[in-house]
């Protein structure tokens, strides 16, 4: 049944149902882009512009300099800052270095820079002059003996930055100044020195690593996936085919999704350099900024998430903005809702479709596709080119029937190594050189798959299996509902009961009971949610997921603290 891969029927014959692979390092993207289209634009920021070449030089001077600080192959360096012209220069300098990336989310408390630094045993960290402080406490405890710290304010145009501190005052409240001297140093320094000839090294495509990847630690401590520069390169790849009708090098690529997160990483900044392609860079999603920086820079390709969407969507200046130059859109990170892929396909014109994926696999696997095949409802789409899919028995591993629900697993070079220092956690995850998603799906007779949830999220309530998603793409369909998620919270009687949390659009006004005779119309009685309670915003992920597990711990340290009063 899956051995004859029946998705591979729908493929348009532009998408090769295998790929070749050039075996290059993922520094060398970079190195082509600047060779052949040297005056091309690289990277737009907030006004400012970077060729291809200024692009190349400025890294090869970053990547020159790690290693006379002492940077040899397979030392880890961490980058800790937002989108920016420096997290490009600092990604594939590294990588230049010979060394790995550790991408390291800037919102991190000292206590999860901690961990992570320690865990990687990163030698260096780029942060910025904001997060100097709280680098710097933790440098300490940890194998970090260099911090390279670089301003916003650096890469943008006259008089936005000279503007910019004073922002970055009022908004954070300190002022950070920092001297290019001993284990500190300024990347505008950095750059400004001519480059030695870089060190050699010799190179494994399949077993070096170009990446140290953390998941989200929803459960316990987060785990390093080791990404090699096939697995990367192979998922680039993978993208560019899927992509038939974009143009290498005329395409624009509008850059929200953070670097720091997988899926940012590998389809936007690797594809973009890969493609020789402008890359729009913006340092936060903010709906009314993007809006505008649409109608402004006019990109085609928009990977988001569906946060980001559904911002964009009830922005209240919607109206306003031409959004038209929007071609094509890949959302991932999150279940997409149907209502909001139509809502947004209508309004600009292009495709959007839902993608799938994990760290762990670089990060896609599956896509619906965005040209010259219907649209299905619902589905993550079809496996992507050399990945092998399956849906297993949770208990036994065996292959289950089209259309029964089961536990997905994937094999493809695009699977991870394994995670760091972590063997027990690696032989858990992949077993027999197949990667167990820990995600429940299931596949259709034509070869389309479908998650209804994840393993660890599926809710239990008297003896029903209950899939979260299901409930959230039920009330994503009420007209006042902005954002929902669905937990499953402790129950003395039915173990689970179903809470949803919910954001409701501006000016909007619905109470728990109109909600429950709307879910009784869509769902089975044992399905509808027990519990509505209304939130100004939901607990996020830097890249727009939802946060359920953080929302089921508050509820576990609710009826804890409750039990002790009562105690």
């Amino acid at each position: 049944m899956y051995d004859s891969k029946p998705w591979l029927q729908h493929y348009p014959e532009e998408i090769p149902t295998t790929l070749e692979y050039s075996k290059e390092p993922i520094q060398q993207y970079l190195i082509n882009a600047a060779k052949s289209f040297p005056e091309k634009t690289a990277i737009h920021f907030m006004g400012k512009e970077m060729t291809y070449k200024e692009l190349y030089v400025e890294t090869l001077s970053f990547a020159s300099y790690l290693q006379q600080i002492g940077i040899v192959k397979g030392d880890r360096v961490a980058i800790m800052l937002a989108n920016t012209p420096q997290s490009v220069i600092s990604y594939f300098g590294i990588l230049m270095a010979g060394a790995i990336v550790v991408q390291t989310n800037p919102l991190y408390t000292e206590r999860e820079l901690e961990y992570q630094m320690k865990d990687s045993g990163a030698k260096a960290i780029i942060t910025l002059d904001i997060l100097y402080p709280r680098v710097s406490k933790v440098m300490p405890l940890t194998d970090l003996q260099h911090i390279i710290v670089t301003a916003i304010k650096e890469y943008l145009p006259f008089p936005k930055n000279w503007v910019y501190p004073f922002i970055q005052k009022k908004q954070y409240g300190i002022v950070v100044n920092v001297k290019h001297e001993g284990n500190t140093h300024l990347l505008k320094e950095i750059v400004k020195i001519k480059p030695k000839k870089l060190v050699e090294y010799e190179f494994d495509f399949e077993e070096d690593l170009a990446l140290l990847q953390y998941t989200g630690g929803t459960t316990g401590h987060p785990k390093g996936v080791m990404l090699t520069h096939k697995n990367l390169a192979a998922n680039s790849s993978m993208c560019q085919a899927w992509l038939y009708k974009c143009k290498p090098g005329e395409e624009s690529v509008l850059g929200i999704v953070p670097f720091f997160h997988v899926y940012g990483m590998t389809i936007v900044l690797i594809l973009t350099v890969m493609q020789a392609n402008k890359m729009i860079i913006m340092p936060k999603f903010d709906a009314l900024a993007t809006l505008k920086t649409i109608q402004k820079q006019r990109p085609t390709l928009f990977p988001g998430a569906p946060t980001i969407y559904i911002g964009l969507l009830n922005h209240p200046e919607l109206k306003k903005y031409d959004l038209s130059s929007i071609d094509s859109c890949i959302s991932g990170s999150a279940p997409l809702p149907v209502e909001v892929q139509e809502e947004f396909e209508e309004l600009t014109g292009g495709k959007l479709v839902e993608g799938y994926g994990l760290t762990e696999t670089s990060p896609v696997t599956h896509s619906n596709f965005l040209w010259d095949r219907p649209r299905v409802k619902g589905s993550i789409g079809v496996p992507w080119p050399d990945t092998e899919v399956r849906v297993v028995d949770m208990e036994t591993s065996e292959p289950m029937p089209v259309g029964e629900i089961g536990e997905i697993i994937i094999k493809g070079p695009q699977v991870m190594k394994g995670y760091w220092n972590n063997t027990t956690a690696t032989e858990e995850t992949i077993k027999d050189g197949w990667l167990y998603t820990g995600d429940l799906g299931y596949m259709d007779e034509k070869g389309y798959f479908y998650i209804v949830d994840r393993k660890k999220d599926m809710i239990i309530a008297g003896g029903f299996n209950i899939y979260p998603r299901e409930i959230e793409e039920v009330l994503y369909e009420h007209p006042d509902i902005l954002e929902v998620v669905a937990a499953g919270i402790p129950d003395p009687y039915r173990g689970e009961t179903v809470k949803v949390y919910i954001v409701l659009k501006e000016g909007s006004k619905i109470t728990p009971e109109e909600l429950n005779q709307f879910s009784r119309k869509y769902l089975a009685a044992y399905k509808v949610p027990k519990l509505y309670e209304f939130r100004k915003e939901l607990p996020k992920t830097a890249v727009g997921k939802i946060l359920r597990r953080t929302l089921v711990e508050e509820e576990i340290r609710k009826i804890e603290e409750e039990e002790k009063k009562h105690a």
